[in-house]
């Protein structure tokens, strides 16, 4: 019996959200193994406050909460992947509001990875935090059209991918600084909008959009770390 069209593109999608949901735990952990997950096998400093404990266990949490919801969907248990929704909008406030205040704590320490400088950096970690908000927010918007939902969900994933990136401990490619962990995110959303637009014979605007804004993020924010108007405001917010 032949399979229908819908049916491998559906299957298509299943596989795509299937590699992020392995690719994704693998980068952040990859990442953060030294610092957090293994940093007991490393001699790195200890988590300087119980706040940036409190940021692990929180992203860990999305992370994980991402691979489930990506299992439910392809197991077909769309009921729980619906009820564990309303949770993921919790976390989601949890994450924002607890990446807000530990990247300011951090600033205000003068603490900011890969020996930046720190009130500049601020602007990173801030712009993924409104990035966050865009994309997810646009996600729960569009909650009952499915196709436009899931592909937000996927930029959600990616607008997290910078901060393992650039934490991955090797040195040839570490060393290209924001072309490396900001362009193979940007990579990895190019070639998933790329084969959705050549797998379905469209382009999915919202998908579009969504990457578009969080591609264009990258640079846009890296500019304005190092313009005397955010120099002021960085140093406002951890005065």
């Amino acid at each position: 019996m032949a399979i229908s069209e819908t049916a491998l593109r559906r299957e298509t999608e299943r596989r795509i959200f299937l590699i992020l949901a392995i690719l994704f735990p693998l980068l952040i952990f990859a990442g953060f193994a030294r610092t957090y997950y293994l940093k007991g096998f490393f001699d790195v400093p200890v988590l300087a406050t119980v706040l940036v404990h409190l940021h692990g266990i929180v992203m860990t949490s999305w992370v994980a909460l991402f691979v489930t919801q990506v299992y439910l969907v392809r197991s077909k248990n769309i009921k729980l992947h619906m009820t564990l929704g309303y949770a993921g909008v919790a976390l989601a406030l949890i994450v924002v509001a607890v990446g807000v205040i530990v990247s300011i704590q951090q600033a205000s320490r003068g603490q900011a990875p890969l020996g930046l400088p720190a009130l500049p950096f601020l602007a990173i970690p801030l712009f993924d935090m409104v990035m966050f908000v865009i994309l997810f927010g646009g996600a729960v918007y569009f909650r009952k059209r499915p196709a436009e939902h899931k592909r937000l969900m996927l930029l959600t994933v990616i607008n997290f991918l910078p901060p393992g990136v650039a934490r991955i401990p090797i040195e040839s490619v570490a060393s290209y600084g924001p072309l490396w962990f900001f362009g193979l995110p940007d990579v990895i959303a190019l070639v998933f909008l790329a084969h959705d637009t050549w797998r379905n014979g469209k382009l999915n605007k919202i998908f579009a959009i969504g990457t578009a804004l969080l591609i264009a993020s990258h640079p846009l924010r890296l500019v304005l770390s190092g313009t005397e108007a955010w120099g002021k405001f960085a140093a406002w917010l951890v005065s």
